[in-house]
Order: structure tokens, then C-alpha cells, then sequence
């Protein structure tokens, strides 16, 4: 008997590679992800809480070889070390644990805890996670606003949509790869921070019922071209210095080498120690703004990676599949090549569950590949290396990336609808039938 054709059935023509989205069975895959998610999300314990105190006695060893030899010439170990440690507080302690991924295991429930990590005080800041950004405003931005419209045009990290005006430049396109270039060495307090921030007000904006200032574009990225010339609609040139550039900048390259321009004197030196400490630290900082835009920045960028039009309820079917369809998993499978991917080589598993451990991650990724291949889902991993060079592409207007079947999407959701109310039929039902056995 002949298939209907797509005409017939009212659905769009796909193109060649979106042909496994009308082959689908949504509400199997959806209940095969949660299932593999409850099974994890149950088993986290000890192991857990010890696999991250591994990770931090890892990275303090950097920093501890860092601060040790930092007043040597400048020298790529230090400077190494020094990006290390930077690198890893951020991507692997302060992410993992700012998501939630110990709330429940670890016993310092005041410090390893989603609402404590970072947050309060500038103490908590540079006792747990200091860096260019706000931990507040990367709690909204990255937690909230990323992870929950994510590829949506709300996704404040959709590179895409923040590169529009180098993908629409007017200059060769190896000027718009120089450009790039520059940008992924400093790109952490140029771009990061300050729009990090910028959805910390917005947050504080709608939380206060305060409306946006008119003709204001949320979506739309913050410059420092904007903030300088006072454009900035949200914070002054001088709010930014002095909350959330500030402190890095100061205790970071200031104090934390000030130690050895006192010993500098004292070995009748001068300043020597002090320079080449500045020097490592100023080598360093360029090395871990070019090391985690490898990594982070690549995550949902390239020409097989979706994109959408309208938003999803969290830990719907939709939301699922996009999770899967717009994140790319890197080289993994232990500790060693883990750590230097910054844990985010797990992308699509960290996107379905953000709430889990690293470790649960590791564990997790061949069932999630093998759910995904049971079910026709694309499930993407690739070299680090081959992923930046399809970022950059899409950054420059080289490649686009997918857009997904607007029908297809208002199909999903309706399906989405559809099992959850199935869902509340099935709790309502049990809450029935327990009433009654209570009864009796």
C-alpha cells in the first residue's frame, strides 16, 4: 500500500535531513528520556559528592602551581595553570553546582546548594566562584533564560541571532574571521559579563511589575560600544565597573599578585616579581577567554544544529527532543579528557537534566545515544575542533542553521498538551483509587 504523500496529509515536504522528524513517535521518546532522567536523578549519592571533591582538588593544583610560579618570567606552564583552574571553577564546580547538581547529595547544604554557591555577598563570591561575571546574573541568563528557551529567539546565548551584525558586514569574509578571533580571546568581559548582568535587570524588571524602556529589544545583545556611549538602557558605564567588572579586575590582577612586589623588595628586585606575576595572569586571562569560548560557545552553533519560532513547556516532549537536537556532545568517556572539555562535552545530557551531577552525566551518555539511535533522533558528537570551525562559519555568514518545520512544532506541542493532560488523568485516577482504599 503507497505512503501518503505530504500533500495528502496536510504536513509540509521535508527536506532529506529533517525526514526522521514525521517518523517520530514523541510520546515513546519522551517516556524513555524521563525514565532514563528518574533513573539517575534516584542513584545520586556518595559517589557523587566524592567525584566533585576529585574535580576541585584538580583544579586547585592548577591554581596552586599557578600562584607558586607566577612571579617567574611569564611562561606558558603558569599561564596554563593559572587558565586551568579559572576554566574549571567556572564550567565544572560553580556550573554544576549552581544548577542544582548537589542539592540534594552534598552535605554542606550552606554552601553546595543552587541558592548559596556564589551568591549573597562579595565574600561568597570570591570564597566560591570569582570571575567576570555576576554568579546572581549568570544564575538567570545561563540557568533560566539559556536552558529554558533554548535556540528560541528568548535564547539570550543563540549565537546566530547575537552575530547578526558580523554575519551581515560588508567586508571579506576573512575580516569577519579576524574579527572572531579577537573577540574569542576577551570575550568573557566584553560580551559575557555585561549581558549576563543585562538579564539580571531584566529580571529584576518584570519581577518589580517595572516595564521596559520604550523601544528597548530584550533580545538584543549589550556592546561595550553601547555602554561607553551611554546607550545602554539597563546600567551605567560606572554600575558595571563597580558590581560586576570591578572586583575580578582588582583582587584578580592586583591583590592576588601583591604578595610578590613586597617580596620583590625585600630580594632587592624592585617590582620584577610583581610584573612577570601581572604578565602570567594577563597570559592566562587571554588563554581561558580562548579556551571556554572553544567550549562553551560551541555547544548549539553549526548548520545541523535547530532552531524555533515558538517556546515549550519544560520537560515536555518538546522540550526533550530540543534539548537533543540543538546541543552537541564532544570527545568523552573519563575524567582526564572530561575535565579539559570543562565537563561541557556532555551538552545534550546536561540539557535534559541540568539538575544532575557530572558524574551522572559520564554515566548517562551511551543510554541517552542509545535512546536517540532506538528512536531516529540526531545525536551529535564531534570533535571540539570540528564544532568551532562550524561555529565560526555561522558566526561569519557562511552557514545558517536549521530552522525546525514550523508545523512539526505546533504538532509536538499540541502532542505535549495532549500527554500531560493524559498525565493529570492518570494522577487523578490514583488519587481515586487510593481515596477508596482508605475507605474501605
Amino acid at each position: 500500500m503507497c505512503k501518503p504523500s505530504a500533500s495528502v496529509t496536510g504536513e509540509p515536504e521535508l527536506a532529506p535531513t529533517d525526514k526522521w522528524i514525521e517518523k517520530l513517535d514523541l510520546a515513546a521518546f519522551t517516556a524513555d528520556i524521563q525514565a532514563l532522567g528518574d533513573k539517575f536523578s534516584s542513584c545520586q549519592g556518595a559517589d557523587d559528592v566524592r567525584h566533585l571533591n576529585k574535580m576541585i582538588s584538580w583544579s586547585n593544583s592548577f591554581l596552586v602551581v599557578g600562584l607558586a610560579t607566577m612571579w617567574y618570567t611569564p611562561n606558558p606552564m603558569t599561564a596554563l595553570c593559572l587558565s586551568f583552574y579559572t576554566l574549571s571553577r567556572w564550567t565544572m564546580i560553580a556550573h554544576h553546582t549552581c544548577h542544582g547538581g548537589y542539592d540534594k547529595v552534598h552535605p554542606a547544604k550552606g554552601r553546595f546548594n543552587r541558592f548559596k554557591f556564589g551568591v549573597g555577598s562579595l565574600f561568597c563570591r570570591m570564597r566560591d566562584w570569582l570571575d567576570w561575571m555576576v554568579p546572581e546574573a549568570w544564575n538567570v541568563e545561563h540557568n533560566n533564560r539559556h536552558h529554558y528557551c533554548l535556540s528560541e529567539l528568548d535564547d539570550p546565548d543563540l549565537v546566530e541571532n547575537n552575530l547578526k551584525e558580523v554575519r551581515e558586514m560588508d567586508i571579506p569574509m576573512a575580516m569577519k574571521y579576524l574579527v572572531v578571533v579577537i573577540n574569542a580571546m576577551m570575550w568573557k568581559w566584553v560580551y559575557y559579563a555585561p549581558n549576563t548582568y543585562k538579564e539580571l535587570k531584566i529580571a529584576h524588571y518584570r519581577r518589580q511589575g517595572i516595564p521596559l524602556p520604550k523601544g528597548v529589544d530584550p533580545q538584543d545583545a549589550v556592546t561595550i560600544k553601547s555602554i561607553i556611549l551611554g546607550q545602554n538602557p539597563f546600567y551605567s558605564v560606572q554600575e558595571l565597573v563597580s558590581k560586576v567588572l570591578g572586583p575580578y579586575l582588582v583582587i584578580h590582577f592586583f591583590l592576588l599578585p601583591l604578595p610578590y612586589l613586597f617580596l620583590g623588595h625585600h630580594r632587592g628586585v624592585e617590582s620584577l616579581y610583581f610584573m612577570n606575576a601581572i604578565k602570567n595572569l594577563f597570559m592566562a586571562e587571554i588563554l581561558t577567554n580562548a579556551h571556554s569560548f572553544l567550549i562553551v560557545v560551541t555547544n548549539h552553533a553549526g548548520d545541523d544544529m535547530y532552531r524555533f519560532k515558538n517556546s515549550c513547556r519544560p520537560y515536555s516532549g518538546s522540550f526533550y527532543l530540543r534539548q537533543i537536537i540543538a546541543s552537541v556532545d564532544f570527545s568523552m568517556g573519563n575524567d582526564y579528557v572530561d575535565f579539559f572539555h570543562g565537563w561541557l562535552n556532555y551538552q545534550i545530557e546536561h540539557h535534559l537534566w541540568p539538575n544532575l551531577s557530572m558524574l551522572s552525566y559520564q554515566k548517562s551518555a551511551p543510554s541517552v545515544e542509545a535512546i536517540c539511535n532506538k528512536h531516529g533522533v540526531p545525536y551529535i558528537k564531534e570533535n571540539v575542533f570540528l564544532r568551532l570551525k562550524k561555529t565560526t562559519d555561522i558566526m561569519v555568514g557562511k552557514t545558517s542553521m536549521r530552522v525546525f518545520p514550523e508545523a512539526y512544532e505546533r504538532k509536538f506541542l499540541d502532542l505535549d498538551m495532549k500527554m500531560e493532560e493524559e498525565r493529570k488523568r492518570e494522577k487523578e485516577a490514583k488519587r481515586a483509587a487510593n481515596a477508596a482504599k482508605k475507605i474501605r
